[in-house]
């Protein structure tokens, strides 16, 4: 397809921004009713067996080459471990449902007038996959599946942090690797299945050939274990922090933990509410309490899952800190606090400004801004061992900032 097609279909009503398709799944799945009759919670679980034992199979009687096929046992022992090892969390899951492709109309996935793919979930509804009943958390990880043997990395990360932001299903992490591996697999017997229904030529085997191991190494690395970082901001508001989070998600892969989304939540208020006021008061003590203890909850079942966690929130006080600070601790994993800062002047212009572009009270909102200065209190001994400062005002503070969480946390 040359460069004029990709952008008339990208532009064309049947193509989606990434947005607009993750839009789409979180309300999909979000609106799913009880209209099937329920078969128990271990229904998931044994749907997602029989997926992994027909998927290998399908792929055992066809891969050739040494290396695949061991590969491929690897992976299938690995499954088995891991379906074993995870079923009380499939327990709380509940019954397969349709995949969001069925009954759809085909649709392609564009981003920036650039198309990414011709099926917004990389499945058409015909593929076997679509037509199994099995976890809606399915749709999303097909979608990662398919950003990520295209290298739209970037991409796959914020899909990733918006579905799991948008929808509080954080706990689709502690299966996500199971899913992740399931669909490479079936990405792999699908390049397989391709050819044989074409009979192409030798060049066009290699060709697929090199596909399916892009799926087999895919579907390898997901499987390899991992020991996720906690980073947590601290900054008030104004002082760049959800913007130089949100860039480091997208750059290093990691799922962002939004006080602000999740003190909505708490009140049943969609996250996505967050430019507009709440008709009620969430932003009392016992309320804020509440909420640093979810953000708490939801980092260690992310770090559990090998999921790398970022926390968006002002973390104003040591008590708060230290009660995220733990989540990582605990689990012997490497925690960063990075210190968002930029001069009071800037702050306040900032506040104005963002305040005047959502309709607000410029004066309310630096009223805000005065509390949290005044209520923050510094970094302790214990804290600085752990902490990076950021001005948010210099040159390339992103690079900057991804710069020294690589060193600190990555490196070796």
């Amino acid at each position: 397809m040359d460069a004029t097609s990709a952008n008339r279909q990208a532009t064309s009503p049947a193509a989606l921004s990434l947005d607009e398709l993750i839009d789409s799944l979180v309300a999909s799945h979000r609106t799913l009713v009880d209209d099937l009759p329920y078969a128990g919670a271990s229904c998931c679980l044994a749907a997602t067996r029989a997926l992994v034992e027909e998927e290998v199979k399908v792929l055992d009687a066809r891969l050739t080459g040494e290396e695949d096929r061991r590969r491929l046992r690897d992976l299938r022992q690995w499954l088995a471990q891991e379906l074993v090892r995870l079923e009380p969390w499939f327990h709380d899951r509940g019954a397969p449902r349709p995949s969001w492709v069925v009954g759809r109309q085909t649709v392609a996935l564009c981003d920036r007038q650039r198309l990414i793919m011709s099926s917004a979930l990389d499945l058409e509804a015909t593929d076997p996959l679509a037509r199994r009943c099995l976890d809606p958390g399915f749709d999303l990880v097909s979608l990662l599946v398919g950003l990520y043997v295209r290298d739209e990395t970037r991409l796959a990360h914020y899909a990733f942090d918006r579905y799991l932001r948008l929808s509080g299903d954080y706990a689709l992490t502690r299966l996500i690797s199971v899913f992740a591996v399931c669909r490479s697999l079936a990405g792999a017997r699908r390049a397989l299945q391709r050819w044989e229904a074409g009979r192409g030529t030798a060049f066009h085997l290699a060709e697929v050939m090199t596909e399916c191991r892009r799926y087999l190494e895919l579907a390898e690395r997901v499987s390899n274990f991992r020991f996720p970082p906690l980073i947590i901001g601290v900054g008030a508001a104004g002082s760049g922090k959800s913007r130089f989070m949100a860039e480091i998600v997208e750059r290093l892969g990691a799922v962002r933990l939004c006080s602000d989304a999740e003190r909505r939540r708490l009140f049943g208020i969609s996250p996505q509410a967050v430019a507009a006021a709440p008709a009620v008061d969430i932003f009392a003590p016992s309320t804020t309490e509440r909420t640093y203890l979810r953000l708490a909850s939801l980092a260690g079942l992310l770090l559990n899952g090998g999921i790398p966690t970022c926390i968006d929130a002002t973390c104003l006080t040591r008590a708060q800190r230290q009660l995220l600070r733990q989540q990582g601790e605990a689990r012997g994993l490497p925690v960063l606090l990075v210190s968002f800062e930029a001069d009071e002047e800037t702050l306040r212009a900032r506040i104005v400004k963002r305040a005047r572009r959502q309709g607000g009270d410029p004066a309310t909102s630096l009223a805000v801004l005065n509390r949290q200065l005044a209520q923050f209190e510094g970094f302790s001994d214990e804290e600085r061992q752990q902490l990076l400062h950021l001005d948010t005002t210099a040159d390339n503070a992103t690079d900057t900032l991804a710069l020294l969480i690589q060193q600190r946390v990555f490196a070796g």
